[in-house]
């Protein structure tokens, strides 16, 4: 079907993606919430026994704010293209005011509103992430019999990870591959923009670590943010901001499942951090969520880094924490689900389409009209499971497989096999 936009539209849809990517430039969530290092310093010299004292700088919204109503005035309503407009600017919105909130419960209201909360029902369904992390850690439960070694070979040192990394992206990405940089201080092991990745000196990584950091840092963050920036008639594209968050986050932990770098523990952790933001919900303060997490790892650092990304921008005393981390589930189940549905209706164009820039699954409809119009450009950089999709596409196949035959009397049938089958013993293999 033929799409077009004349050149009077076309110049307001672009004015109105400048002027919403001006107002998206102060809302650097994470950068503007990071706790100093002196916190953590202070929390272990003090036993680990006080809650961290800890000041956001002042944010004005008023900017922001004045920027997206300026678009606000150029977003006509009544096609999909506007409401795809209007959810950036909502979006910024929330951002800039959730900013101005910082330490306040003012910042967990307009969290919970960007990102939701664990017990806020997903889109299109009355499950939560609440929901989904229990049904992880019930699984999960019910493979403690396995008795299988998955211990790791080995654990790699930073400087090791970045070498590796850095041969990884320069392959990949060519003269636009990102700056790979080893630094002593980071809230997490990794975290990337478009022109670097930054790797935490003193975080140890598995063989898996490596291989998953290269798939969901550069692959996924790295690869949307480069695209984002050839946006040149959509700028917007290249922000990434609590709209996007979902779908980036969810990209990212699917490209870990289909290139085989998960592990166990990651889903155990991703499962831990919405039940930790549950506690903290519910007036857990950061020293309980602290000794939740203590209690499940035994490792004090990761347990103080893990509570810190509940407690950032919010209040340290309890009842009102940053709800990002929920995302990660629900952005894997929405991904997983899309994709499925690309496949199943033989849209493999839109799978390229959701690496055109920063979006959320709900933007394609109106990204795939832009292209149409000439204004959204095609990706340059895709996941190597895009380029070649021929595992994705087996995958798929057996999932859908599965899904569809009842395979309830053959597990049955299965364990009787098992009952009286007797234990190899396998521990010298």
């Amino acid at each position: 079907m033929a799409f077009t936009l004349d050149p009077a539209e076309q110049a307001r849809i672009t004015t109105v993606a400048q002027c919403l990517h001006q107002a998206a430039r102060p809302i650097k969530i994470l950068k503007a919430i990071g706790w100093p290092d002196e916190a953590k310093a202070n929390f272990f010299a003090q036993g680990a026994k006080a809650l961290p004292q800890v000041e956001y700088p002042p944010f004005d919204p008023q900017p922001v704010l004045e920027l997206v109503n300026q678009a606000r005035r150029d977003i006509l309503g009544g096609s999909v293209i506007d409401a795809w407009l209007e959810r950036q600017a909502q979006a910024l919105e929330t951002g800039a005011r959730m900013l101005a909130g910082a330490g306040t419960p003012a910042f967990f209201e307009h969290s919970r509103q960007a990102y939701g909360a664990p017990t806020s029902p997903m889109r299109f369904d009355t499950e939560t992430p609440l929901d989904l992390a229990q049904q992880i850690q019930t699984t999960i439960q019910q493979l403690d019999h396995i008795n299988l070694d998955i211990s790791p070979p080995e654990f790699h040192d930073a400087d090791f990870v970045a070498q590796e990394i850095e041969v990884a992206v320069k392959k990949h990405f060519g003269d636009s591959a990102p700056a790979i940089q080893v630094v002593e201080t980071l809230s997490a092991n990794a975290l990337a923009s478009a022109s670097r990745i930054r790797i935490r000196k003193d975080a140890r990584f598995t063989d898996r670590d490596a291989a998953q950091l290269l798939h969901h840092e550069a692959h996924i963050h790295v690869a949307t943010a480069l695209n984002g920036q050839a946006q040149t008639a959509l700028p917007i594209l290249s922000a990434g901001h609590p709209g996007t968050t979902r779908t980036q986050e969810g990209l990212a932990v699917f490209a870990e499942i289909i290139s085989g770098t998960i592990e166990l523990n990651r889903f155990q952790r991703l499962a831990d951090r919405v039940f930790a933001i549950q506690m903290a919900v519910d007036g857990a303060d950061f020293l309980q969520v602290y000794q939740y997490f203590l209690e499940r790892t035994d490792k004090p650092d990761q347990s103080f880094e893990s509570a810190r990304r509940v407690f950032r921008g919010g209040v340290i005393t309890g009842g009102a924490p940053f709800t990002k981390d929920v995302v990660y589930l629900y952005g894997l189940l929405q991904v997983g689900t899309a994709i499925r549905a690309i496949f199943s209706a033989g849209r493999a164009d839109c799978l390229l389409m959701l690496f055109c820039g920063k979006l959320d699954i709900y933007d394609l409809p109106a990204l795939c009209e832009l292209n149409a119009a000439g204004l959204c450009q095609l990706p340059r950089f895709v996941p190597p499971w895009v380029s070649d999709p021929r595992y994705l596409l087996a995958l798929l196949t057996y999932s859908t497989f599965m899904n569809q035959i009842e395979s309830e009397q053959a597990l049955v049938a299965a364990k009787k096999l098992l009952e009286n089958t007797p234990v190899v013993d396998v521990s010298g293999r």
